[in-house]
């Protein structure tokens, strides 16, 4: 009996090991997919808890109720993975050999690696929105605070989804705005990088927005450390930034056991092809989602966009035969930008986002880097799509980046 092992039971796992288990002959192959927990989080909800739009219900399910039928689920946190044995050792004590492996563990923060970011103010005047825990303990601050100075700060890149801060931000001036307090409150975005995003037409486009809604950004900065005594953050360069409130994007990583087998980079993200999704060291190992370290989104949208491709070179390399499916890099985010209203920007490894409309040229229904209300309604209606997806049900959209509708 050969094993199709699945390390994480995320996104990314819990579709690949129910599509695996629908085309391995269950006399040759058993499905196993292993995670350390029985929650499984609906990662892009967290946004929403601080503001009130969302409860735990919307965004804690148990996985149980997302493993397909045929594939054993073992909750259990791994110890160590040893790939030139083909070998994974759980912290149970198990120990389960496989001939194929997909790891799709995602990716953690880790306030710990900056000075002093969790000494003293942590949960108090300093949270996180990338965690549940982190999420639901920040609703009541945001609730409680009437004024001062707002900092939104993003440790170093990469990160999981990449325009979440900015809908954070958005949501708190609408946020402030309606509580009729937003001319007592000073909203701060300290980001390393020189812009509001990664690619320029997009940052041109969003810093635009930050600068109509009279949030400062301060470009560049490199966060070094924390003074929860002053209340202060500091960068490497020695600028310092006070603040009253302060909502953080810790530094991301991958689980340790994977840069402790080898696979990682120093971020313990997998070193994959791009577009293959193939590890460059192991020829039976993959990584999807956002364990992987492709030049690409970490988001939802970008894990069902690589799904199929990822799916069918697996199945091709079964087989002994060449791997011809090739994932581009696609993207699709909806950013949220306060008072349900909401952009759209769609792109992938060599295209930048641009106007237009989506996902039919000409006709739509959503616009691509322009602000509207059905922007904002197919943010909100892609948690019902997700949980579709995550039992199975397959969604009509194209995996690869199209310049249809686009106006370059």
């Amino acid at each position: 009996m050969k094993t199709f092992l699945v390390l994480g039971a995320g996104t990314a796992g819990i579709m690949m090991a129910r599509k695996m288990s629908r085309v391995l002959d269950a006399k040759q192959w058993k499905v196993i997919v292993v995670d350390k927990n029985e929650q499984h989080f609906y990662q892009p909800g967290f946004l929403f808890i601080p503001f009130g739009y969302y409860k735990k219900d919307d965004v804690v399910k148990p996985i149980r109720s997302f493993v397909a039928k045929g594939v054993e689920y073992v909750v259990a946190e791994v110890e160590q993975l040893e790939p030139a044995e083909n070998r994974v050792t759980l912290a149970n004590g198990r120990v389960i050999n496989y001939d194929y492996l997909v790891v799709a563990t995602g990716t953690d923060i880790h306030p710990e690696e900056t000075e002093g970011l969790k000494d003293g103010g942590w949960r108090q005047n300093i949270f996180d929105f990338y965690t549940y825990e982190g999420a639901a303990a920040l609703a009541p601050a945001i609730s409680n605070f009437n004024g001062g100075r707002f900092v939104v700060n993003v440790v170093e890149n990469p990160i999981k989804c990449p325009v979440a801060p900015l809908e954070f931000i958005f949501l708190a001036d609408a946020y402030f705005t309606r509580k009729g307090i937003r001319d007592k409150v000073d909203i701060i975005f300290a980001t390393p990088l020189p812009g509001a995003f990664t690619k320029p037409v997009a940052s041109a486009t969003l810093g635009k927005i930050l600068e109509r809604k009279h949030i400062h950004v301060e470009a560049e900065f490199n966060a070094g450390m924390v003074d929860s005594s002053r209340n202060v953050l500091a960068s490497y360069d020695e600028r310092e930034i006070p603040y009253d409130l302060m909502v953080s994007i810790p530094l991301n990583k991958g689980a340790s056991f994977l840069g402790a087998a080898g696979i990682g980079d120093e971020l313990n993200y997998v070193r994959v092809d791009k577009e293959t999704l193939q590890s460059t060291d192991y020829e039976n190992i993959w990584a999807l989602g956002d364990a992987a370290n492709i030049p690409a989104s970490k988001a939802g949208a970008v894990i069902h966009f690589q799904m199929e491709k990822a799916f069918k070179n697996i199945l091709q390399h079964m087989a002994g035969q060449p791997m011809t499916h090739h994932f581009d890099g696609h993207a699709l985010c909806y950013i949220e930008t306060g008072f349900e209203k909401a952009t759209l920007i769609d792109f992938d490894y060599t295209h930048e986002p641009l106007r237009g409309k989506y996902p039919v040229p000409v006709v739509g229904p959503f616009d691509l880097l322009g602000e509207t209300t059905i922007n904002h309604w197919g943010k909100l209606a892609f948690r019902y799509i997700y949980y579709l997806m995550m039992h199975g049900i397959e969604v009509p959209l194209p995996s690869d980046f199209s310049m249809a509708g686009k106006k370059p």
